[in-house]
């Protein structure tokens, strides 16, 4: 019998209202694993990296406490990259506060948080003062702290600003002092140290500057609202009075001594000052036009700008709904969607190195953690804004010759190559697939084909595949990406050309193994990256012996009948990770090389192997608290695979597929960027516990039709309508016949059929 729903007229949940931007940013702390999740090794730091700070939906600023600490300048911790991160401070503790964080990142070690501001009652010599957090506070576009200096701090943000509000206690001589000089992190070798910078005192209650860091000018234009305190420059912790102009034509590292400018006065108790802050990276004009984009030109802009940011990303959570009587689930899921909306940072108009106004992006950090989850839940989401990056990343491709695997606020782009090759081309081939306006395709295209041919591309095309041998399969799948796109455009030429070179995946494997080959990874060992989703998938598990044989492969794999395992700890040494890798283990959603695995078990017939893993996955790695992710978010890589898993959905990125499993919801609604609703409803739901059983699909209805498949497609997807799934506790007969799994698709032309 059919469990009633409630109806969303009835029930509508205000997802923003539980969210908790604390959850990811201290040392994983989740309730002990049992079964197959207590099977799962996790090399990679134990940390979420996430900050509480301020945020705007895929925005250019972020505002946040600054201790110091690793990696987004927020925290207790010190570097890491394997295993516990050691402390770098006891308790939270903040110097004052910064800009431009980065969001569960891990190697993003020195770069931003500049234009510090702090609140003192000190003396100037006092600044760079850590200051215990008493209490905080935040939500999505706000952050408030509480200093043990008695200063209340709130922050809000726009696209493109920021407002400080800041509340003394009665003093003779309060004020706020802006750091220009400190960039980047506390930890050894985490400073950034502007090239050049420059300050002037425009009146006495606005200022402008510019620094240049990692090559990249960086505009601020800044206005306080205390119109009866005094603004002055300082130079070496040293007061300029009656000086208006900073300037610093070439900075070295030796040569280095703090500067900045503050406001002072005297303020009664409860008193509030409010500073206002525009950011460009096309000069100080352009910042405060920026500014009064976002805030308007009058003083007091707080309230005004918080509740505009607030309605921005009630929007975007309206998107989705869904039905639970969890409230730690409810908390996790929205967590989620918030944490996977926050980058990469778009900003129009702001290339500092090249003259288009058009779309510009940095913070994409990276397309490897990226790729698979987070862009197509914001190419189903906000199309716009996935189209926006994708022109962006193709300008940096033309301007700068490579389409990047990392992007960040500084000259050059930052490939992080080691990660991977061709991964920009995934995505842009789903864009394609959707048909959404704004795309000039002959061009992309033709950036596309390339820059296959760079880097790691040579040796492909000349030896057949390349080292490390994961990139032998990104390059094949983005010839095939190509030769897809190709199709589209009416090139038989090219696709006869490219067609033949995405066959080359099969030279990543050994087939006496049927695991790819020896090599160095990234991240991972060859276990972890030989199961990821191809495109051709049924040639791939004859490869390695038939469905019965990958079945067993993926059952070692995911720990089916292993022994518990003992996790990393504090800076584990190199005979502890050479022992945890040598256990050829699922790294359980620490890391994302493998995070796209538990779904290559419905090609081989049984979707009720991915329901387990994924079972195990979604209730046991995810929580509540600052402790409750299993690892770095990676600018949303963990929380938007935990949002599509939670929804029963999986995109096979690049390909037009989403794969069907159990959710994690009674009932959830999907409001796609193309003004349709896809309502996913369960029959025989029962709430899911984390270290109780899965559930398993007996059948599913698409639209009150039989759907005799374990997939739908992209198209099906943004076209809504209802999925019906039905629930059992026991494995059905669902999805294991062939005609009902996953397509291969050898061909590239077959990703561009209707």
């Amino acid at each position: 019998m059919r469990n009633t729903p409630v109806t969303f007229a009835q029930y509508r949940p205000t997802m923003i209202d539980h969210v908790d931007p604390f959850i990811g940013t201290d040392i994983t702390d989740l309730p002990p694993r049992s079964g197959l999740a207590a099977t799962w090794w996790s090399p990679k730091p134990q940390v979420g990296n996430t900050h509480p700070g301020a945020t705007y939906p895929l925005g250019m600023v972020s505002a946040c406490a600054y201790s110091g600490a690793y990696p987004t300048g927020y925290g207790r911790h010190d570097l890491s990259t394997e295993g516990l991160p050691p402390e770098l401070h006891t308790s939270l503790r903040a110097s004052g506060f910064t800009h431009f964080q980065q969001s569960g990142t891990g190697a993003i070690r020195k770069y931003y948080n500049y234009f510090r501001v702090t609140p003192m009652i000190q003396p100037l010599d006092a600044l760079g003062e850590l200051w215990d957090i008493v209490e905080e506070e935040a939500s999505p576009g706000y952050y408030a702290a509480t200093l043990s200096s008695g200063v209340r701090c709130e922050i809000t943000v726009g696209p493109k600003s920021a407002v400080h509000r800041y509340t003394f206690p009665e003093h003779t001589n309060a004020r706020v002092v802006i750091d220009a000089s400190l960039g980047g992190l506390s930890i050894r070798h985490g400073a950034t140290i502007p090239l050049r910078a420059h300050l002037s005192s425009l009146s006495p209650q606005m200022a402008q500057g510019e620094i240049t860091v990692e090559g990249a000018p960086l505009a601020v234009h800044m206005e306080c609202d205390a119109a009866d305190w005094r603004q002055m420059l300082w130079y070496d912790r040293r007061l300029m009075p009656g000086g208006s102009r900073l300037d610093f034509e070439y900075i070295r590292p030796t040569t280095l001594r703090p500067f900045g400018l503050m406001w002072a006065g005297p303020a009664l108790a409860g008193q509030t000052v409010e500073l206002r802050f525009g950011f460009s990276l096309r000069g100080a004009e352009q910042a405060r036009e920026n500014l009064y984009n976002d805030c308007d030109a009058g003083p007091r802009s707080f309230e005004k700008r918080h509740n505009a940011t607030r309605r921005m990303w009630r929007e975007h959570f309206d998107q989705i709904e869904i039905e639970t009587g969890s409230q730690r689930q409810r908390t996790v899921f929205s967590t989620a969607l918030y944490h996977s909306l926050i980058k990469p940072c778009l900003a129009a108009g702001e290339s500092p190195f090249w003259p288009h106004d058009g779309a510009f992006a940095f913070d994409i950090s990276t397309m490897w953690d990226i790729y698979r989850t987070q862009l197509p839940l914001l190419t189903i989401l906000r199309p716009e804004r996935a189209m926006e990056l994708a022109e962006a990343l193709l300008r940096v491709c033309e301007e700068e010759g490579n389409l990047p695997v990392g992007y960040r606020m500084s000259r050059g782009s930052d490939q992080f190559f080691r990660q991977a090759s061709a991964l920009a081309h995934t995505f842009l081939t789903d864009l394609c697939r959707r048909g959404l306006p704004g795309m000039d395709w002959d061009w992309a295209l033709v950036h596309m084909n390339n820059d296959l041919r760079r880097m790691y591309g040579e040796d492909f095309l000349l030896a057949g595949e390349t080292n490390p041998i994961s990139h032998t399969l990104d390059l094949a799948f983005g010839y095939w990406c190509t030769a897809a796109i190709a199709h589209r455009q009416g090139d038989r030429q090219l696709v006869a050309e490219l067609a033949p070179l995405a066959e080359r995946w099969r030279n990543a494997y050994d087939e006496a193994t049927g695991l790819v080959k020896d090599s160095a990874y990234y991240e991972g060992g060859k276990w972890n990256y030989s199961f990821r989703l191809m495109h051709d998938m049924a040639a791939r598990i004859a490869l390695a012996g038939g469905d019965e044989a990958f079945v067993r492969m993926l059952d070692a794999f995911f720990g089916y009948g292993a022994e518990h395992v003992t996790q990393p700890g504090l800076q584990p040494g190199v005979e502890e990770m050479r022992r945890g890798y040598a256990l050829n283990r699922f790294e359980g959603m620490n890391n994302e090389p493998d995070m796209d695995a538990p779904w290559a078990y419905q090609y081989a017939g049984r979707p009720d192997r991915t329901a387990e893993v994924v079972h195990a996955a979604v209730h046991q790695q995810y929580g509540t608290g600052r402790g409750g992710l299993p690892g770095n978010d990676d600018s949303g890589g963990l929380s938007s695979w935990y949002v599509w898993a939670a929804l029963g959905l999986f995109p096979v990125a690049g390909q037009d597929l989403f794969l069907l499993n159990a959710p994690s919801f009674r009932s959830s609604r999907i409001r796609t960027g193309v003004g349709t609703e896809l309502q996913i409803l369960t029959r025989g739901f029962t709430e899911p516990e984390p270290h109780g059983p899965a559930q398993y699909v007996q059948g599913v209805r698409l639209n009150g039709r039989e759907l005799d498949r374990s997939w739908i497609t992209g198209t099906e997807l943004a076209a809504g309508g209802t999925i019906d799934i039905e629930l059992g506790a026991s494995p059905s007969a669902w999805g294991t016949d062939v005609g009902a799994r996953p397509p291969s698709r050898p061909d590239p032309t077959e990703a561009m059929a209707p």
